[in-house]
């Protein structure tokens, strides 16, 4: 097939020998099957920030750094230059994940680079060769089901473990090769620490799985595994090796509404005094004693 102009610098460079054919096409990319050399792999292609149809990236992008100064400065401007840093951040983001998942023991694809913002990286395939299918194309047993959920749990709890949320992870981003779950697409991912939406992204991703799985494996929808990961993360509890249980005991705190109202007449009555003394110190009113006490009838 023709190469695509995008990959045209890297067959020039020899960093990929042949475009065999597409394999998807994406909200934030376009991927290709390519070879290089005698290795078949896949070259991801991502688009324009004006031609993605991500939405709200902005929340992904919260939190992450850039080192150089006149760089953040350019981003937070959002001159031209900027924009093209911002681009290069957010495709450098995935490159950055791959690698320190696949230390912390998650299983993704192995990336060889990202070079003007194609990303070279393994062609995850079945036992015969083939592409690997995305798991909403599978049909799973009870029993696949309740011990895929289970790794992919441990997957989400073992991303966390290094700062990391996937943020959009869902049966269209998981292949599934002869060895289990490939966890894919990893552009938004957000740092856990500085992002606020985190906590949130996570819950997300937990319940999207969970309710797949949960097809097949009804009893996984009454589990709590978001609430437990988060809840260990807070704690610094989190450890790669961790057995999750899917449990979770919420305390519940009784509200005491007494003592909120209590703080609400003291504040009330704190505000009063303060109004009375500043229209003394202007003439506006006669000094009088000023009751620090008083509250009206309708906060009694």
């Amino acid at each position: 097939m023709k190469t695509p102009k995008r990959i045209l610098p890297l067959v020039e460079d020899g960093l990929v020998d042949e475009v065999l054919r597409p394999l998807m096409s994406g909200k934030e990319a376009d991927v290709f099957v390519v070879r290089c050399g005698t290795q078949i792999r896949c070259a991801k292609i991502y688009k324009e920030a004006n031609k993605r149809s991500f939405k709200k990236a902005v929340e992904y992008q919260e939190g992450r750094k850039v080192r150089n100064s006149r760089r953040a400065r350019a981003m937070e401007k959002g001159s031209k230059f900027g924009r093209a840093e911002q681009e290069t951040v957010w495709q450098n983001a995935e490159v950055d994940a791959l690698y320190q998942l696949a230390a912390a023991g998650v299983r993704v694809p192995q990336p060889y680079g990202c070079f003007d913002g194609v990303l070279l990286m393994e062609l995850i395939t079945d036992e015969n060769g083939d592409v690997a299918p995305r798991l909403n194309d599978v049909t799973l047993t009870h029993e696949q089901a309740l011990e895929d959920h289970a790794v992919v749990m441990h997957y989400i709890m073992r991303m966390l473990c290094v700062g990391l949320v996937h943020g959009d992870l869902s049966e269209f981003n998981v292949l599934l090769d002869q060895y289990g779950p490939v966890i894919i697409d990893l552009p938004q991912a957000v740092y856990a620490a500085a992002n606020n939406n985190a906590k949130r992204m996570l819950a997300r991703d937990v319940n999207n799985m969970t309710e797949y799985y949960g097809q097949y494996a009804p009893e996984l929808l009454t589990t709590q595994y978001a609430k437990e990961i988060w809840a260990l993360f807070e704690k610094g509890e989190l450890d790669r090796d961790l057995q999750l249980t899917g449990e979770f005991d919420e305390v519940e705190i009784e509200a005491d509404v007494d003592a909120v109202m209590e703080e609400i007449k003291a504040a009330f009555a704190a505000e009063q005094a303060r109004l009375a003394r500043l229209r003394i110190a202007q003439g506006l009113e006669d000094e009088k004693p000023v009751d620090d006490d008083y509250c009206p009838p309708e906060y009694r």
